[in-house]
């Protein structure tokens, strides 16, 4: 008998006694760091980088737990704030702001965190308003500050919107894994790609995933992990170029995204501070956003098969937990015949149909409930794009169902409910992690810090006497700093654009350009900063497929692909702006 690698079995009793020898522990190091045995190896060494990224791995994973980390970080925010307010750091800037919204008071209703919400209902540009405002640091040692921390702590965890997500996707998409709906459908995926494609398909997936908003960060990294491992290439490998589609790619794509329409409308305003007569539209970067999908997928692609794959070497299933998510979908994909898995497969596709059917009868009758009420439209700030989390995981459960009922892999819906339950429990501790890190983002901004940082940077950008090519790079660098503490792309852009806009155009550079300079630089910074709010969530992908994976493993699997997407994605700017090829429409 042997294992996925090829590697000869061993019994129980003689593999419990390897693991846990020096020379197994040493080898098992080995591997994860991407060294192969062999007097090759030890004649050569890895080379500079990958030393480095060796170096980057084994201090991130010295880090202390997460929680601790956060822990930390929240003790010296509150300490820090205290300092900056005596001080009296504050800065004065304007921002752009939709108009004051009719509400309805509900139980644990909404959410602002920690991504972009869209501004509820139909908010036209012109119904923005440009606010001067000075911002303070505030203390959190003081008295309301104080009070802040008590009084928000509940609220500050219910409104933490990844929280909801997850949960609510994992209802599907819990069902359909378990089910062993997810691993046909990857072998599927297989069987029809050749292995130099597959890597681009799993990139190409995981920039688009953003016309779904964060759905591409439950259901695209997991599978594109499961994928690599299905055809004997290393699970970590497919989960970083996953995480790098979805995450680096996450500011452009073939299509208008709702994240589109609002960074739309937040320029329009800053536009109306010089220049009220103009405007840019919704697809005002779609060509450039195009050309940036086909870079992005070829650039990450090439990062994985060229620097990360190497790296990692060939994977060793013993890394993995005893009861980790990937042993358990192999024994289930082996009770499932190849005849039994088509069948299932079709009748999942049929489930997946009537579900699009009704959510079309939902969305596309004039008048239909999921269309804007006031405009009629689909796309956008629709009550359809709002439902698109919810519709994700009713067509995951729809057809985790019927592959389960027609492959008998579940044997009723007491045991499908058990699993979703399981699923939901095997969350735990990355919900506690998210009611700290929920914390850190609710303190982080209350002390206005970020903000402050965002203004000062800006400002120092307006200083500048140089030309408007080496301006548009340094306001993407100013951008790129700025995404360490502020994530959330509208958060920013409704701070950065008041001060770019304005200053741009006063050089003759139009509003589109400046736009798409802000989304060169918004996204890439999220695969590498912990406090994107799905990072954690990476984190434990990441055990799924070694035990001792942590934050300095994912940081050295991301950090090529920032450093390298980053560079080609500003040249790729720069040769598209000096050409003078339009931005979009």
């Amino acid at each position: 008998m042997s294992d996925r690698s090829g590697a000869p079995g061993i019994g129980s009793d003689e593999k419990a006694a390897a693991e846990t020898s020096p020379d197994a522990k040493r080898s098992a190091k080995g591997k994860r760091h991407g060294k192969q045995g062999g007097s090759g190896d030890k004649a050569k060494g890895p080379g500079p980088v990958q030393r480095a990224l060796g170096f980057i791995e084994r201090a991130g994973n010295k880090v202390p737990h997460p929680a601790i980390l956060f822990l930390a970080l929240i003790l010296s925010l509150i300490f820090i704030s205290q300092i900056l307010a005596w001080i009296g750091v504050s800065a004065t800037y304007e921002v752009a702001v939709p108009p004051p919204i009719q509400i309805e008071e509900s139980d644990l209703g909404g959410s602002t965190a920690p991504y972009d919400p869209l501004p509820p209902g139909h908010v036209k540009a012109e119904d923005y308003e440009i606010e001067t405002r000075t911002a303070e640091v505030k203390s959190l040692l003081d008295g309301d500050g104080i009070r802040f921390l008590f009084t928000s702590f509940v609220s500050n965890f219910m409104s933490f919107t990844a929280m909801g997500i997850i949960l609510i996707v994992m209802i599907g998409v819990g069902l359909a894994e378990s089910s062993g709906l997810i691993g046909a459908l990857i072998r599927k995926l297989v069987n029809i790609s050749t292995p130099a494609s597959l890597t681009y398909i799993i990139v190409f997936l995981g920039i688009i995933s953003s016309i779904a908003s964060d759905a591409g960060y439950l259901v695209l990294i997991p599978l594109g992990a499961a994928a690599f491992m299905s055809v004997g290439r290393h699970p970590l490998a497919g989960m970083a170029a996953a995480f790098a589609g979805v995450a680096a790619g996450f500011g452009v794509n073939l299509l208008i995204t709702p994240t589109d329409a609002v960074l739309t409308e937040i320029t329009n305003e800053s536009i109306a501070l010089v220049n009220p007569g103009l405007s840019v539209g919704i697809t005002a970067n779609l060509w450039f956003g195009i050309g940036s999908t086909i870079l992005l997928t070829i650039v990450m692609g090439l990062i994985c098969t060229r620097i990360i794959e190497p790296r990692l070497g060939a994977y060793d299933p013993s890394l993995a937990p005893a009861n980790g998510t990937a042993k358990a979908a192999d024994e289930a994909a082996k009770a499932v015949s190849p005849a039994l898995e088509s069948k299932g497969l079709r009748w999942s596709a049929l489930g997946i149909l009537g579900v699009i059917v009704a959510i079309a009868l939902l969305t596309f009758i004039p008048g239909a409930p999921l269309r804007d009420p006031e405009t009629g439209s689909i796309i956008g700030t629709s009550p359809f794009m709002d439902s698109l989390i919810v519709i994700i995981a009713v067509v995951f459960l729809v057809a985790g169902a019927v592959y389960a009922k027609v492959t008998g892999t579940i044997e009723n819906a007491t045991d499908g409910i058990n699993l979703i339950i399981k699923g939901w429990a095997g969350l735990a501790g990355l919900l506690f992690l998210f009611l700290l890190i929920s914390q850190f983002i609710a303190y982080f901004n209350y002390s206005n810090i970020p903000r402050v940082a965002a203004v000062k940077l800006g400002n120092t950008l307006q200083g500048l006497n140089i030309a408007d090519i080496w301006l548009l790079i340094l306001a993407i660098l100013i951008t790129l700093v700025v995404g360490i503490i502020m994530p959330q792309a509208i958060a920013k852009w409704a701070i950065l654009a008041p001060i770019f806009i304005p200053l741009f155009l006063a050089l003759g550079i139009k509003p589109d350009a400046v736009l798409a300079a802000y989304r060169v630089a918004d996204s890439p910074m999220n695969i590498v900063t912990p406090i994107m709010a799905y990072f954690p969530l990476i984190v434990v992908f990441a055990r799924r497929y070694d035990r001792e994976a942590g934050i300095g493993t994912v940081v050295a699997l991301m950090l090529p692909y920032f450093i390298i997407v980053t560079i080609a994605w500003v040249i790729f700017f720069v040769v598209w702006y000096l050409l003078g090829i339009p931005m979009g429409v």
